[in-house]
């Protein structure tokens, strides 16, 4: 099935006047191709076109990582030109750094912070607790059927329809 889906995907790119250009490859073989914007035969304008060719040909064995970083970005089209090898190896000789310098200062706050943390902490602060907020007598006993309030704090009172009369009327 693969032969065959090569052939006719080469027979495509004869009749549809797409040009693949190689661009480059990385460190783990991948490919990268870029199509320059076209005419198709009936005249739309095509797209331009950034591609990879896994150097591991089966999708289910893709794992995150096996492209680097900077290819994904000028595939995805968040950087204009394909980045070199160079650049590859400098940034991840920079991300290595990276992570060693952050695990020693990870340790070395574990350790500071056994001995600070305590200090740092402020006491516990001990709440009274009157009822629940929603409750309609939050903090009484009873309720009471007019409303009360002092200067800080309100507490509306219970209401209960009288009998026999109809509101609207």
């Amino acid at each position: 099935m693969g032969s065959s889906q090569g052939f006719f995907r080469a027979l495509w790119r004869a009749l549809s006047k797409e040009v693949k250009e190689h661009v480059g490859t990385d460190q783990f073989g991948n490919k990268y191709y870029y199509i320059p914007e076209y005419k198709n035969w009936r005249g739309q304008t095509i797209r331009e076109k950034r591609i990879v060719e896994a150097s591991n040909k089966k999708e289910v064995d893709y794992e995150v990582g096996d492209i680097p970083t900077e290819w994904e970005a000028w595939i995805r089209k968040t950087r204009k030109i394909p980045p070199t090898l160079e650049e590859i190896l400098e940034n991840e000789k920079n991300r290595n750094d990276m992570k060693i310098k952050s695990k020693a200062f990870y340790e070395n706050e574990k350790l500071l912070g056994k001995q600070t943390h305590e200090e740092l902490l402020a006491p516990p602060v001990q709440t009274q607790v009157k009822g629940h907020a929603s409750a309609p007598f939050f903090g009484k006993e009873e309720p009471s059927a007019a409303p009360t309030s002092t200067g800080k704090t309100f507490q509306p009172g219970s209401w209960m329809p009288q009998d026999g009369k109809k509101h609207n009327q």
